[in-house]
């Protein structure tokens, strides 16, 4: 069994409850409400300028230049996908750009990213690949799955097409191949925090479209006028000679 195969083996329940979750069930019916998927699109355009830039970074401490070169592609393609698919949505759905800016990422965008990047700049090269592969191979499983039962005349094909394409299939097997090189040379510390990193990504997949599909945003405080704690005193700091 390969390092992927036995990752994706360790999370095959996360796996299929991303598959049959309400948001992608209602996507392959296509009956997800469109305010749902717009707020989606919002979101993971959010995401998708985040993701490259982990995947930029991860590239920058790759120690061969073929993997240099596949992660910056990667990243590019990214921001291509973000571009044309997300533009076309987002045209379509009256989105300005403004708009876009004005809208913030979600919690759950924001915590995922957060992590992408963390793992980025600090983890060893092998478990930032693996924090990035959920990403590429999930997108791509959730695509041919829905697919495979998707009417002509689905109000999402553009979506499904996207993901489902052999060109996706292309650049989801180059990051499962350098991931199964990494993982098999890695050594007894490395290969746990691969299958670590590879499960905490899963999850935030998970987490993402259960957050699009509630269309949850950032809890607030409740702020009750009067009770706002008063402003510390400002306190003049003098120099020992002073």
């Amino acid at each position: 069994m390969s390092f992927t195969e036995e990752t994706w083996a360790r999370t095959a329940p996360l796996q299929k409850a991303i598959l049959t979750m309400p948001f992608n069930a209602e996507l392959a019916a296509g009956t997800l409400p469109e305010a749902t998927f717009q707020g989606y699109i919002v979101q993971d355009a959010h995401y998708l300028e985040g993701f490259a830039r982990a995947l930029a970074m991860t590239a920058s401490r790759a120690p061969h230049s073929p993997d240099i070169a596949q992660l910056a592609g990667s990243a590019n393609g990214a921001i291509a996908v973000e571009r044309q698919l997300h533009g076309d949505y987002m045209a379509r759905f009256g989105i300005s750009p403004e708009t876009f800016a004005a809208t913030p990422p979600s919690r759950a965008c924001d915590h995922y990213v957060s992590f992408l990047i963390r793992s980025a700049a600090v983890d060893p090269f092998p478990v930032a690949v693996a924090a990035l592969l959920p990403c590429f191979w999930i997108y791509h499983r959730v695509g041919q799955f829905i697919h495979a039962t998707a009417a002509a005349d689905h109000p999402y094909r553009a979506w499904i097409e996207t993901y489902a394409s052999e060109d996706f299939e292309t650049s989801v097997q180059a990051m499962l191949d350098l991931t199964d090189r990494l993982g098999e040379s890695a050594d007894q510390t490395l290969r746990p925090a691969m299958h670590a990193a590879f499960a905490r990504s899963s999850w935030h997949e998970w987490m993402f479209w259960h957050s699009a599909h509630h269309q949850a945003g950032w809890d607030e405080p409740p702020m009750i006028e009067g009770d706002m704690p008063a402003e510390p005193e400002t306190v003049e700091i003098r120099s020992p000679s002073g």
